[in-house]
């Protein structure tokens, strides 16, 4: 009798410790769930905001209206501004070819620099990875701090050299221009990022690679790129996102023929105040193809920061 009331007892306290388990699981994914929504909530905010602006009129901008259809009716005011809304796509549009002009510049500048600092910085980030270099009493790791060092001034305080020096060489008002300097720009970014990726991949893989009979630049277009692809990837959409933002010298050195998106979206605020339906149509359209980008390549973007955190 007593040893099947043990066991009932036993099985009791068994059930409550489940239950107690259970609950406290439930509890714990509860709390983050809630903490990643309300997280998602606060990212995706100013999206929502801006979209929900370019709909809106004077009255309901000043009021805070959000709720569409509830605290006000939509509208394709800040559309309509730039001939991109549904009556007025059909017709010409003077401001509308102005945008297009705008978005292709920064389409060109902004791609093309990323590129071109994703080669640079990847040959750069492999020879530091791979071999010991020793330029004056500055090794390895003092080229990269060096590299990175050129994030610490402001650009303000590059702002009058490189606009005399410009001027002297005609590249004032041209996409190539801006290439150039985006490219300066971001190169840091893309050095530090892939020296990590190749830091990660064994050497042994290039070692059985050059006895095979490859080159050094065969084994490293063969192993070691297709290998840090992902890597590659995460470093371009973050050199894109920057240079595709990038408001300061593309207002400086640029007047007529080169100005980008961001300078567009500045410039309408006037003499009479700021076109927040323009304003907020134009951040929008601005944004969309990075949020589209990033959408696609997310798996390479998480595989990219991923890679190297360990060896």
């Amino acid at each position: 009798m007593t040893d099947t009331t043990d066991s009932k007892t036993q099985i009791f306290h068994d059930s409550e410790a489940d239950k107690g388990f259970r609950a406290g699981w439930w509890s714990s994914r509860l709390l983050i769930y809630g903490i990643l929504i309300l997280w998602a909530f606060i990212c995706l905010f100013p999206i929502y905001w801006t979209i929900t602006t370019s709909f809106k009129a004077a009255p309901d901008v000043m009021r805070g209206n959000m709720v569409p259809w509830v605290d006000y009716d939509p509208k394709w005011l800040g559309f309509r501004s730039l001939g991109l809304s549904p009556e007025t796509i059909g017709n010409e549009s003077t401001v509308r070819e102005e945008f297009l002009k705008r978005f292709w510049n920064s389409t060109i500048v902004a791609v093309c620099s990323s590129l071109l600092a994703l080669i640079l910085g990847s040959m750069a980030a492999y020879g530091l990875s791979r071999f010991s270099y020793k330029f004056g009493f500055m090794k390895n790791g003092d080229i990269l701090f060096f590299f990175l060092s050129q994030l610490i001034l402001p650009p303000v305080v590059l702002a009058l050299p490189f606009l005399v020096l410009y001027k002297e060489v005609a590249l004032l008002d041209t996409r190539i221009g801006l290439i150039l300097l985006y490219t300066l720009t971001v190169l840091p970014i893309v050095i530090w990022i892939m020296r990590d990726q190749f830091g990660s991949i064994p050497a042994e893989l290039e070692e059985a690679a050059l006895v095979d009979g490859l080159s050094v630049w065969g084994a490293f277009l063969t192993i070691v790129v297709p290998i840090a692809l992902p890597g590659m990837v995460a470093a371009f959409i973050l050199s894109l996102v920057l240079t595709w933002n990038e408001y300061f010298f593309a207002a400086l050195l640029t007047s007529t023929h080169a100005n980008t998106l961001p300078v567009m979206v500045a410039s309408q605020t006037g003499s009479q105040g700021i076109s927040w339906w323009s304003m907020a149509a134009l951040s929008f359209m601005a944004i969309l193809p990075l949020i589209v980008i990033g959408v696609f390549l997310e798996r390479f973007i998480i595989k990219g920061m991923a890679a190297g955190a360990v060896k």
